[in-house]
């Protein structure tokens, strides 16, 4: 274990006296935020050497992690286990009606951890309810779908919480939209996984219909995602894909834009970019290797004991941003005037820094990442409130977007292939379209025919909106705004990016 210097020491008192005494932040809140600040005075990592500097330089973000990691940072548990077998350690029986299964499962999501102490994954929904829904009348049944909705929205309050429905028709799936349409809330976050071969139009349609009014579900390519990662893969936390019984140790973000800017050129920028990465990598390799040989988190959780997830179904996900960023800078610094999104020079330098990144990463080898062949992911990062001119993952700066929608997506495929672990685009439509669902699937079945991943979308007008991969209200920021308390902590994260990201600013299509 290292030393902490005095002065960090006294910066943590000052920070854990300024989290007591703030009245913006709920009883809750503040014990989050004083639990990361006592894990910040404990330094056990043994920090590769080069990655001080990166960091201090902004080039390497480790979100935020502990510097002694007490768990994962995503948990993926395995629902359907605990619909079949119950939970010993909960003492819960498998459910036998839909009161059974919704209860179950209040109870057991309340004790599945992440990085924020909140489930980042809650299970495939309509899959699990609908064996229990068709025992009940559609009135019934909806209504105490719609309650569990409320406890979600009301008890988990961070929208990094996320859940699954399709690809194929259930009747709870459509309970579960109808109640999003009907009664819009910000968690969980909701993920369609579509295929347009075989998920019903219809289904996709009230799909459609209500992402327009709740910024939810979000469309995954579920074809894709199946391609890569098999049949027990889940969409979780922003739009992580992940393995179900598993997940991700940790995720770290490589910063393109911080890296092009320090760089004197093309020429320069190739050896930076490897050394950042393969630092960043080193830093993960050290941090999966305490949490699994000396955290005994999975010797002492009943997650693990009890089978729910397995060390063996875990990864870790290497994150990037900036990608935009990047490509303009080095552009400008080789003398041209090609933009990111809006020529063939310029997205092709993009296609090559991410090549060079794919082949690196699928170089490097982790014992521990079982779930993937001892490789990381990629993961196109969707940002965090305090970045200020860099776009997330491999996004279009906002007040760049290209006139034509149709452009738009297909820039978004030529970029989407290379993140198994996630990413995505943010679509804001004008309100006319809830007229016309038929063009949003037309623009999803679109997207996902040229390459495309996960598409977000929502009405300029919704109070329910997407920030960059997590949601919040529109009225919960202009409360927290006002000097009033929030329940969702991450409104607090969305006031920011409205400011530092411009996302209240994406062009509408």
């Amino acid at each position: 274990m290292r030393p902490v210097t005095m002065e960090r020491v006294e910066e943590t008192r000052r920070a854990i006296l300024d989290t007591v005494c703030n009245r913006l932040l709920t009883h809750e809140q503040k014990v989050t935020g004083l639990e990361r600040l006592s894990e910040s005075l404990i330094e056990v990592i043994d920090l590769p050497e080069d990655y001080p500097e990166l960091k201090a330089a902004g080039v390497i973000c480790d979100l935020n992690e502990s510097n002694c990691p007490p768990r994962p940072r995503y948990i993926v548990p395995d629902y359907k286990k605990l619909f079949e077998e119950g939970c010993r350690f909960l003492q819960l029986d498998p459910p036998r009606d839909l009161d059974e299964a919704l209860n179950a499962l209040s109870i057991f999501i309340r004790h599945v951890p992440s990085v924020t102490n909140f489930p980042v994954f809650i299970g495939f929904l309509d899959r699990l309810l609908e064996p229990f829904v068709v025992m009940e009348s559609r009135e019934a049944a909806r209504k105490k779908i719609g309650l569990f909705l409320r406890y979600v929205d009301r008890t988990i309050t961070d929208s990094f919480c996320h859940a699954d429905i399709g690809p194929g028709e259930t009747l709870a799936g459509r309970l579960i939209l109808e109640c999003e349409r009907d009664n819009p809330t910000s968690v969980p976050n909701i993920s369609f996984l579509y295929d347009p071969e075989t998920t019903p139009e219809d289904f996709a349609l009230l799909a459609a219909e209500t992402a327009m009014g709740s910024a939810k579900p979000s469309f995954a390519n579920h074809r894709m995602f199946l391609g890569e990662l098999g049949e027990d893969y889940a969409v979780v936390s922003c739009y992580n894909g992940l393995l179900v019984g598993g997940g991700s140790y940790t995720l770290s973000r490589l910063r393109l834009g911080h890296l092009a800017a320090a760089a004197s050129g093309l020429a320069g920028f190739w050896p930076k970019l490897e050394n950042a990465a393969e630092t960043m990598m080193a830093y993960m390799d050290r941090r999966i290797a305490f949490m699994v040989e000396k955290s005994g988190f999975f010797e002492s959780n009943f997650l693990a004991g009890e089978g729910f997830i397995d060390r063996d179904r875990f990864t870790g996900m290497f994150g990037m941003v900036g990608l935009a960023e990047c490509v303009n800078t080095l552009m400008e610094k080789e003398g041209r005037k090609d933009r990111f999104g809006h020529s063939r020079e310029a997205d092709g330098l993009g296609i090559r820094i991410m090549d060079t990144l794919d082949s690196m990463v699928k170089k490097h080898h982790n014992p521990y990442c079982a779930a993937t062949e001892g490789r990381f992911l990629l993961h196109g990062q969707v940002g965090i409130d305090t970045d200020v001119g860099e776009s997330p993952a491999t996004r279009i700066p906002i007040g760049e977007e290209p006139e034509e929608l149709s452009d738009h997506l297909i820039h978004c495929g030529l970029f989407h292939k290379y993140f198994p672990a996630g990413t995505g685009d943010v679509f804001v439509i004008e309100p006319t379209v809830r007229r016309n669902p038929e063009y949003l699937l037309d623009m999803v079945k679109g997207g996902f025919s040229t390459g495309g991943r996960y598409f977000s979308i929502h009405s300029g007008d919704s109070d329910v909106i997407r920030v960059t991969g997590y949601l919040v209200k529109r009225s919960e920021m202009d409360k927290l705004k006002a000097g009033k308390n929030v329940l969702q902590n991450t409104t607090a994260l969305g006031l920011g990016a409205t400011v530092n990201a411009r996302v209240l600013e994406r062009k509408r299509r």
